[in-house]
């Protein structure tokens, strides 16, 4: 059942071209703030200049139309500064996260066939011959490059059940219908807004929300390290007045308590939840009418929100396709299924979707297919592996997978990848990866080997130097050998609980062996030195809490997130904590300490 209405009739020339919005944003309103970041602000007057001037050194340097260039800068202004001026060339962006591993970023590089790249790095990992500019080169004068609605905008890549990474290629023309229909639903209101970056521009996640500039909306640019420490988040947001947050209901668990509290001064900013399930507890609390929040589900490969709904009432369920998309809940044999309560796996379709897998033509025709159901010849529609069903009130509830891909902390992970990825290290003989839970809202990667050789540490460091963080597993269990299904292949349902973890609670030893072992105990590895790094470690936000938490009880020492995400390696974070004994006492601690996050 669809009731959202359609939006007004984007005519073709302006439907590729959000840069029309932001010509227009500027001429309005030049001296509004475009963007805030810790290095500092724009306004769109400024942000216009420079982003015409790095379009023009990307046109002299050989960028095309249709061609692809690689983002590789952190999240500072030169960002969506270097992601206008690659649309403004008539170009494709594809984010290549500095803070990925160098054999990773070399590998997207050269799937997506870059004719350059942006980079503050004067010598990127990315293959001979592409073009590398800085952020703040310049060109001679020229105006935008005309783009059409199927020319490519972005390639963001995805992880890969067959162990390689896949270049989701995504049109102008659908990212144009991603803004318009934010806007018919209301998640988007008419009057300016100042919204937070929050997303890794890796992930389809920070589309709808760095696109918000194009609209003439402030864009604050969160930073890894306020990002992952709820009360500096929290102080940002209020600095900067944001209105409107994007974010996973994990997040928003580490986020609620200094948000919600009164001394925060500016409030909770509007919500866009989406990259995973929301749980029920936490639509419930949205629910109440103390904050005004979406749920908002869509896969990379529709553009990345398609289903939404407004978090009131009874929940939680995904909602109503938004206006022109498509959705279908189809069996096996691609026959709907009927009534409500009855399961099957969502299909959608419509002008959201990509075009494919960039230069992966069999994966694509394997998950964008024919769409019998379209009123047009020759539509699409694209297989999610999500299973729903449908309610009395015909709203779309999230039931499960069909396949092996989980959500993370809002990645998306094909678990192949990670067996991939771990089978091909030297003394393994046989792989499997699976997920566990060792505290509520904490979920991890397992892994499990065989192999005479097999040493979990070795395993562990060399897999970090090949994938990203969220693809590291945090623990590696030597087997026998694996448990087999009947048919031969691994059990994964037989797998042994993960490696034993070290007990959290000892109070011997001095303080740096106290803190090596929360260390041990929350990231799960069997040895830390002291020059490892926690993030390098598989650390995230949850478990940085987590370590704060424990060595506040077990030490009687005031800590904030900074002390760990600041931190160099062990050995700093060990420092911090040795001077943070002697700080000022409870009363004088900052209002906005964090505290430990409410789970589900």
């Amino acid at each position: 059942m669809t009731t959202f209405a359609e939006p007004a009739t984007i005519a073709p020339a302006t439907a590729t071209d959000l840069l029309t919005r932001l010509r227009a944003a500027v001429a309005a309103h030049p001296d509004r703030p475009a963007v805030h970041a810790a290095d500092g602000s724009l306004d769109f007057a400024a942000l216009n200049r420079r982003t015409a001037a790095l379009a023009a050194a990307l046109r002299a340097a050989g960028v095309r139309r249709g061609d692809r260039v690689g983002v590789h800068l952190a999240r500072t202004l030169d960002l969506p500064v270097a992601l206008l001026a690659v649309w403004r060339a008539g170009a494709a962006y594809v984010p290549l996260d500095p803070a990925y591993p160098a054999e990773r970023i070399a590998f997207m590089a050269a799937d997506a066939r870059l004719t350059a790249v942006v980079s503050a790095d004067p010598a990127p990992p990315v293959p001979a011959g592409v073009a590398v500019l800085r952020p703040d080169a310049e060109g001679p004068a020229a105006p935008d490059t005309v783009t059409h609605p199927l020319d490519p905008a972005y390639v963001i890549h995805t992880s890969g059940s067959t162990g390689r990474p896949k270049g989701v290629e995504v049109p102008f023309g659908a990212v144009a219908r991603l803004a318009a229909n934010l806007e018919a639903i209301g998640a988007h209101r008419s009057e300016p807004a100042v919204v937070a970056w929050n997303a890794s521009v890796s992930f389809d996640a920070s589309v709808p929300q760095w696109i918000r500039i194009c609209r003439g909306d402030t864009l604050v640019v969160v930073d890894d390290a306020r990002r992952a420490d709820p009360a500096r988040l929290a102080a940002l947001l209020a600095e900067h007045g944001v209105t409107d947050l994007d974010l996973t209901p994990s997040h928003w668990q580490l986020l609620r308590e200094p948000l919600l509290d009164p001394r925060n001064g500016a409030g909770v900013p509007r919500l866009f939840m989406g990259g995973e399930p929301v749980p029920e507890r936490t639509w419930r609390e949205l629910a109440d009418g103390r904050v005004e929040a979406f749920n908002l589900y869509g896969p990379t490969e529709c553009t990345v929100e398609v289903i939404a709904a407004r978090i009131t009432g009874p929940g939680p369920h995904l909602g109503e396709p938004m206006p022109g998309v498509r959705a279908y809940l189809l069996d096996e044999r691609l026959v709907p299924v009927t009534g409500p309560g009855a399961v099957g796996e969502l299909y959608l379709g419509g002008p959201v979707l990509a075009h494919g897998y960039a230069g992966q033509p069999g994966l694509t025709a394997g998950r964008f297919v024919a769409d019998p159901f379209a009123p047009e010849p020759g539509a699409r529609m694209y297989r999610t592996g999500d299973q729903a069903r449908r309610t009395a009130e015909g709203l779309l509830e999230y039931v499960g997978r069909v396949d092996r891909q989980v959500k993370l902390r809002g990645f998306r992970v094909e678990l192949g990848e990670v067996e991939h990825a771990v089978a091909e290290l030297d003394g393994v003989t046989a792989a499997a990866v699976t997920v566990h839970e060792p505290a509520p809202g904490d979920t991890r990667l397992a892994a499990y080997v065989t192999g005479p050789a097999a040493d979990p540490a070795t395993l562990l460091a060399a897999l970090r130097r090949t994938l990203p963080a969220h693809l590291v597993p945090a623990t590696v269990t030597v087997l026998d050998a694996m448990p087999l299904t009947p048919n031969g292949k691994t059990d994964h349902r037989a797998l042994p609980a993960p490696a034993a973890e070290p007990a959290a609670e000892s109070t011997g030893g001095g303080v740096a062996e106290q803190v090596a072992e929360v260390w041990r105990t929350v990231l799960g590895v069997p040895e830390v030195l002291p020059t490892d790094d926690f993030l390098g470690l598989g650390g995230h936000s949850l478990a940085a809490l987590r370590v704060v938490h424990l060595l506040r009880r077990k030490l009687d020492v005031e800590l904030q997130l900074r002390h760990l995400l600041d931190a160099a390696d062990l050995a700093a974070f060990t420092e911090a904590v040795r001077r943070a004994t002697t700080t000022a006492p409870a009363a004088a601690r900052p209002a906005l300490t964090p505290r430990r996050p409410a789970t589900r």
